[in-house]
């Protein structure tokens, strides 16, 4: 039955550890994973996100990781209501994912739509990538992953790979989830460049932050790349993937939290990861001993190289391997003895240009509006972290203003050293 205007079912409860047990244990799926008595399951809850309730629910044979939206933004409070439907697209995000992607996203074992609750596989020993990146911790493979992720998800969503029908009925069906991309569009590419109620920044900022929201070409340049996002539906993206997003042990990198997801450019999620990289990077002088910097930003920057040339040659290889849609169709080519790689490498360099721009607004976005980073908001030394956050904001600002100019993977990292120094 449809509830009120939050998208609230009036059947829905909002879980609480102490009844959580009674209301999953009768779930066949759910209890014979966790197994034993539902009254003896260890239910903690673990959310520190901005949006939803999360809990691990241990049981004598398995854990789970249960996750509810609420009918509000969590980190504001009921005073901004939000509607529950946005679990549905996370849903539908994660079971897509697992067949563009697999074995990166989270297993789901059961779905209530009603309740706006999804049940899924419990990521153990995993934890979330921005404190193993803020504590100074590698991960093997994470640029390669992350990039193929990327590759494979934009491909495999759009219309080089999907025929017609079924990529238009996917697009109907997100295009109703209205409320959550309304959210990128105001905090990532708006709200930075002017004083929005809900802004914050560090207060040595102010003259750095003046200066750029008096840059009109910046400005404007934000605006058509939000253009871009609100009018373009290539694929479907995960829509906020960020180091807080990721999961990782030291040897095994996963991917989570796609409720922002939406039908949008092939580059924005490759463009949101690169940039949460560039913020760790940037960030590592208040969190490294001198001794261990630079070796340790040297690391990042190569993951940085190795997620943007995986993303290309994982696309390069599903470009003639799986290229079975409407677009740039065989018999234009090579059912002509022709060749496509032309047209693959030009597609290639107009996606490297929009990533490299949507990462600069994701550094500004970061830094200037609602959800901030804790990269950089847990150094306590405010002029020290204004320092490191000004380097951030005028390279996400070149990105924005002159994207083509470090399209070559060595470029962006030798911009990134330069403005470090």
């Amino acid at each position: 039955m449809q509830g009120d205007q939050s998208g609230k079912s009036d059947g829905y409860e909002a879980l609480e550890v102490a009844t959580l047990g009674a209301r999953l244990g009768g779930v066949g799926d759910v209890a014979r994973r966790v197994g034993g008595d539902p009254a003896q399951w260890d239910v903690r809850e673990v959310g520190d996100g901005n949006l939803n309730l999360v809990f691990i629910v241990t049981g004598e044979t398995g854990s789970v990781v249960v996750k509810q939206a609420l009918p509000y933004v969590r980190m504001v409070g009921e005073s901004w209501p939000l509607p529950l439907y946005r679990a549905h697209f996370e849903y539908y995000a994660l079971v897509r994912q697992a067949k563009r992607a697999p074995g990166v996203a989270p297993e789901v074992y059961y779905f209530d739509k009603a309740q706006a609750l999804i049940v899924m596989e419990y990521l153990h020993p995993h934890v979330i990538l921005r404190r193993k990146l803020i504590k100074g911790e590698r991960v093997e493979g994470l640029g390669k992953v992350v990039g193929e992720f990327c590759a494979r998800t934009a491909f495999r969503g759009s219309e080089l790979s999907l025929s017609s029908p079924e990529k238009k009925a996917d697009v109907g069906l997100f295009s109703g989830n209205v409320a959550i991309p309304a959210i990128t569009e105001s905090l990532v590419f708006t709200d930075p460049y002017y004083g929005a109620e809900m802004n914050h920044h560090t207060p040595e900022l102010a003259e750095t932050v003046a200066a750029l929201r008096g840059n009109a070409l910046l400005k404007a340049k934000a605006q058509r790349m939000l253009l871009k996002f609100t009018a373009n539906t290539e694929t479907m993206i995960h829509g906020d993937l960020h180091s807080g997003s990721i999961m990782a042990t030291d040897d095994s990198v996963r991917v989570i939290d796609p409720e922002f997801s939406q039908y949008g450019p092939m580059a924005f999620d490759l463009g949101m990861a690169v940039a949460n990289f560039l913020m760790a990077y940037f960030s590592q002088p208040a969190h490294r001993a001198p001794e261990a910097l630079e070796a340790y930003q040297a690391w990042i920057l190569e993951v940085i190289g190795e997620c943007l040339n995986r993303f290309d040659d994982e696309f390069r290889r599903l470009w003639h391997t799986e290229r079975s849609g409407i677009l740039y169709p065989r018999a234009l080519f090579e059912d002509q003895n022709q060749e496509s790689d032309t047209a693959c490498e030009t597609l290639l360099l107009e996606l490297r240009d929009d990533a490299l721009a949507y990462c600069g607004i994701e550094m500004h976005r970061r830094v200037l509006s609602l959800a901030h980073n804790a990269d950089f908001e847990e150094i306590e030394d405010t002029a020290l972290r204004a320092k490191l956050e000004t380097r951030n904001l005028k390279m996400g600002e070149e990105l924005v203003v002159n994207p083509s100019a470090y399209r070559k993977a060595h470029a962006l990292l030798a911009l990134a050293r330069a403005y470090h120094r």
